[in-house]
């Protein structure tokens, strides 16, 4: 495979200076007005409504084609935050979002005059395709606002919370922190420190612990600021709208909170079962009474799972092709066209993502890797995600938008695959090391993500009556943590509401169950792959199933597989195999 470290985004624009550019840059000015003019216009009376809505499809599939723009920014800004030519372009694409609110809002409103809409959709072979668009967009008029009152949200926010937002990511990319390895004091970026809590060694292990608290106080206040300024603007929003935070997470979500409390009662009811995991952990580490923290990422084992960046590629395309060739090969497409950003560098975003760019049909996946299992299951995890955008790359652009849960699907089935088809060769030792790293994983998508709901749950409560201090803030972290993880922890982290992203977006809250949804969804479809025993069969089944998560209900796109999301023993089984992982790491470590 041809490898490269850095992704090639030549494919989006080679420069903001190019004709290319130019031309589209100008093309969303005028496709944006042209959409506001047309909603106005045609959408003042619900004469020939069939009509109308096929325009809109039509114009709104167009104007999305233009969304390479932004993403091109975004991506640039990720790898670079002093990237200040793509930032100052993205803030001007911001004022035409800004602009471009009213005209989604105007056509759900819309959606509501036009009366026998759902015999009328059968009459129109572009209002079929777009059925699940169309009626959910409908379902989500009676939350709009005016059209004043859109247009002004979505101006305000651009030096609100999208302000704020900018601000916690630069604060966090441009951090630099002191650590002491191997006798020497390093300074080393955010991503790079984070990286140590999966080191081999065990004093690193806690150096960089103690060094991210250390210096978190640093930019501790002004990401308190962030998180209050969007939080608030999301309670305000939201409350003029006659909604909380979680009711517009669950609209945008495509589940009824019904759903949620099924999924999050087997969750809880699961957790002692799991918590032995921690425990068990503690002990082979040389700790009572529960793991520290600072050691939830420890490898286990007198293995050592150590990979180069190389290696983590070719043991992916090796173990998912052993599945079907046709995984195998996506991921190489992938690597040789240079979509993947691999490795941390000073200035580069924390973590990592996947952003499906459907109007090129490719995707350009981020990591910050840095040798571990965890990192190749990363790694994994996000091709995970492109494949999911491969399978959806023929269908309508408005037909691409997925909801949250369910965008886990693709990316958590890699993973599980890789896994799998490791501990398939592997002796005992190396099943301990293995089976550490994979329960890991799951008990931070499902204890963890716990955690962050009950924290995100407490604190937008508790923002009601005022901003909250650091002290508070760092209160309610560690208040979460302490029941998701209960006595299998000695010690917390106070710092995780600064840590992770997924807390900054008004839009967006309550971004972390649909991580738990995706895994216990995910682990129903490994279940349904082993029921078929038949793999080709089996590829065929999946990707029309991913090829249908943007025009599908999320309980209808279960059916496909035979999954029934409202029924709290499809959580509870799926939550067995995470389970069994423990009862085996028990059974290996005696």
């Amino acid at each position: 495979m041809k490898k490269d470290y850095k992704w090639s985004l030549n494919e989006l624009y080679e420069s903001i200076e190019t004709e290319k550019f130019k031309k589209d840059f100008k093309a969303l000015e005028e496709k944006t007005e042209n959409l506001i003019k047309y909603v106005k216009e045609k959408f003042n009376s619900n004469e020939k409504y069939i009509e109308k809505i096929e325009g809109y499809i039509t114009l709104t599939n167009e104007f999305n084609k233009l969304s390479t723009l932004s993403t091109y920014l975004q991506l640039r800004t990720a790898t670079d935050a002093d990237d200040m030519e793509a930032k100052k372009k993205l803030s001007e694409i911001y004022n035409y979002d800004a602009k471009y609110s009213v005209v989604p809002a105007m056509f759900n409103k819309f959606l509501l005059t036009c009366e026998n809409l759902e015999e009328s959709i059968e009459k129109s072979e572009i209002l079929k395709e777009h059925k699940f668009f169309i009626l959910n967009s409908r379902k989500k008029a009676k939350y709009n606002l005016s059209e004043k009152e859109e247009l002004l949200i979505s101006t305000m926010s651009i030096t609100g919370s999208s302000a704020w937002s900018d601000l916690r990511d630069d604060l966090i990319a441009s951090l630099e922190m002191k650590v002491e390895i191997e006798g020497k004091i390093k300074s080393l970026p955010f991503p790079a420190v984070r990286n140590l809590a999966y080191s081999e060694n065990k004093d690193e292990r806690k150096k960089g612990y103690d060094a991210e608290l250390k210096h978190y106080k640093e930019i501790d206040k002004a990401v308190a600021g962030a998180i209050n300024s969007i939080k608030g603007e999301a309670i305000a929003i939201n409350k003029l709208r006659g909604l909380t935070p979680l009711d517009n997470t669950l609209i945008l979500s495509g589940i009824d909170k019904d759903i949620l409390d099924c999924m999050i009662d087997a969750m809880k009811e699961s957790m002692p079962q799991l918590r032995k995991y921690f425990k068990r952990k503690g002990e082979l580490l040389g700790y009572k009474n529960g793991l520290p923290f600072y050691e939830l990422f420890a490898p286990i084992g007198n293995v050592e799972l150590s990979y180069t960046y190389d290696e983590a590629l070719n043991n992916i395309v090796k173990n998912l092709s052993s599945f079907h060739e046709t995984i195998g090969e996506f991921v190489k497409k992938a690597v040789d066209n240079n979509w993947i950003d691999g490795l941390p560098r000073d200035g580069k975003r924390d973590g990592a993502f996947c952003a499906n760019i459907p109007a090129i049909k490719e995707s350009r996946i981020l990591s910050n890797f840095s040798g571990t299992y965890s990192c190749m299951g990363t790694l994994a995890h996000e091709l995970g995600h492109g494949y999911h955008g491969e399978c959806i790359e023929n269908e309508s652009l408005i037909n691409t938008n997925y909801p949250m849960p369910i965008a886990e699907t693709a990316s958590i089935f890699f993973e599980t695959l890789l896994m799998e088809s490791v501990l398939k060769d592997a002796n005992d030792e190396e099943k301990i090391a293995l089976l550490n790293n994979s329960l890991t994983d799951e008990t931070q998508v499902i204890i963890d993500i716990y955690s962050r709901f009950v924290f995100e749950r407490n604190m937008i409560e508790a923002r009601e009556n005022g901003p909250l201090s650091v002290d508070e803030l760092c209160t309610l972290m560690v208040d979460a943590q302490k029941e998701a993880y209960g006595d299998g922890l000695s010690s917390y982290h106070p710092y995780m509401w600064l840590v992770k992203p997924h807390y900054y977006s008004v839009d967006y809250n309550f971004y972390n169950f649909p991580y738990a949804f995706g895994l216990l969804f995910s682990k129903g479809v490994y279940a349904h792959s082993k029921k078929v025993n038949d793999n080709d069969k089996f590829i065929k089944e999946y990707k029309k199933l991913l090829s249908l998560t943007g025009k599908e209900s999320l309980v209808d796109v279960g059916k496909q597989m035979d999954i029934d999301i409202t029924d709290k023993e499809f959580w509870k089984n799926s939550l067995k195999i995470s389970e069994n992982n423990v009862d085996l790491f028990l059974k290996l470590t005696k």
